[in-house]
């Protein structure tokens, strides 16, 4: 499979956004000197600058990667986001989260193959 470093590159991708999201929590979660403070601050631009790399990422991999791939890998950024939410806030994970993650890993492999 000529594509797998594309295929793995935009994984990377959907694990950048699922860690932008978990840094943009982080800075929802804590307490700001004013208005615009809370929306202008380190995390707050980290997270974008990470959105904004994912994009390109996706729109250099998608040149060699066909467009079907794609809302395949995306469906592991819930897998990214359960398990980071896990070591990063502490939260629990569910019986029904453990048993989605399995069927996306399931579906996820079950259409690469």
């Amino acid at each position: 499979m000529n594509n797998l470093f594309y295929i793995l590159l935009l994984f990377f991708s959907v694990f950048i956004s699922a860690v932008s999201q978990i840094v943009l929590k982080k800075s929802a979660m804590e307490q700001h000197a004013s208005f615009f403070k809370e929306y202008v601050n380190f995390k707050v631009i980290f997270a974008y600058v990470c959105f904004f790399s994912a994009v390109c990422i996706d729109l250099f991999a998608l040149k060699f990667v066909s467009v079907s791939f794609v809302p395949i890998i995306e469906t592991s950024s819930y897998i990214f986001i359960i398990l980071l939410s896990r070591f990063i806030f502490n939260e629990k994970i569910s019986r029904n989260q453990t048993i989605s993650i399995m069927l996306i890993i399931a579906g996820i492999v079950v259409y690469v193959i």
